[in-house]
This record gives structure tokens, C-alpha cells and sequence, in this order.
């Protein structure tokens, strides 16, 4: 029996391409754009692998982990990400998430995910280089935010930043490594 794969995330365009290569690989899968469709998606047949965006129009992904689980134990989560984060990272893992990856990836990097990381005996695999300067310090940016519940101007004073410099800081993508 093929494994049933849901792919979970609000770039229609992305859900779509990342279904079919699912489909041409020789999965069930199926994608659905928002959290709603994704729970009723949960009633009708539990899947066994799920692809979840961590941003789903303005909320946060990580809030489907804790139903898919119920729905089906056994699940494997993916997180995806266009804005990773060690904060968001270790989240989805306590959650219960199998692999935490950031945007853009390959169908390949998804699929390994699912057969990699915890409770499948094959370790997860961990880039050796260490992280850039300009990552480490958005990383860190992150964690703070996340401390201080997102308010930008409590997150500024921990930081010893003044605010507008915080924001432009946040607005800018994160550097890839």
C-alpha cells in the first residue's frame, strides 16, 4: 500500500508542484491550503506522512502537529520553512515532528526527511560547516523575539538595540548559513 502523504501549506503554487512530484514518485498524496482543509482532511482518511508549511496564512503550522498525531500516532511531520530558525526548529521537534526544513528544497530532501530522524534508527543528516555570523545573529534575533512573545520593542530593549534598527533587521530574509 502507497503511503498516504498530506502537503500542507498556502503557496498554491508550491502545494501544487510539491503534490505531483509526490504523485509521480509513487505516493497517495494529496495537498491542501490552509489549516481547515487540512483538519477536514484529517476526518476523512488519517495520513501516514505529512508536509506542513510552518506559516499558513498568518498562523502558525506547529498548531496541526498535536491533531495530525492524535488523528494518526504513527504520522511522520515535515516542517517546511521560508524563514527557519532554531527557535521554530526545536518547537516542531518537541511538538513532534519528525525533520524541521527550510525553503526552497527538493523533492528528494523531503523524501529523505521521512526516512531519516527519530524513531527510524538512521540518523538525521547535519550539515559540518558552522553557521555565518549574519545567521547566528539571526538566530539569535529569533530566539529573543520568541521570549519576549513577538513584541518588537521588548525584544529591541533586551537586545540593546534601538527598535527601527530591530525591524529592518526582521524584514531582511535570513542569511542561508
Amino acid at each position: 500500500m502507497n503511503q498516504r502523504v498530506l502537503v500542507v501549506d498556502d503557496d498554491a503554487t508550491f502545494n501544487e508542484v510539491l503534490t505531483r512530484a509526490l504523485l509521480r514518485r509513487g505516493l497517495d498524496a494529496h495537498g491542501v491550503l490552509s489549516s481547515e482543509a487540512a483538519l477536514a482532511e484529517l476526518r476523512l482518511q488519517a495520513p501516514q506522512w505529512v508536509v506542513l508549511d510552518l506559516n499558513l496564512g498568518g498562523s502558525s503550522g506547529l498548531n496541526l502537529i498535536q491533531p495530525l498525531l492524535a488523528a494518526n500516532p504513527d504520522c511522520r511531520i515535515v516542517v517546511l520553512t521560508g524563514y527557519a530558525s532554531i527557535a521554530t526548529a526545536v518547537d516542531a521537534i518537541k511538538l513532534g515532528a519528525v525533520q524541521y526544513l527550510a525553503k526552497p528544497v527538493a523533492v528528494d530532501a523531503v523524501l529523505a526527511a521521512f526516512a531519516a530522524g527519530p524513531d527510524t534508527g538512521k540518523p538525521a543528516s547535519i550539515e559540518s560547516a558552522p553557521l555565518s555570523v549574519d545567521r547566528l545573529e539571526w538566530e539569535h534575533i529569533q530566539r529573543v523575539l520568541r521570549e519576549h512573545g513577538s513584541n518588537i520593542s521588548a525584544t529591541a530593549r533586551a537586545l540593546s538595540m534601538h527598535r527601527r534598527t530591530l525591524q529592518r533587521k526582521l524584514m531582511k530574509r535570513p542569511a542561508k548559513k
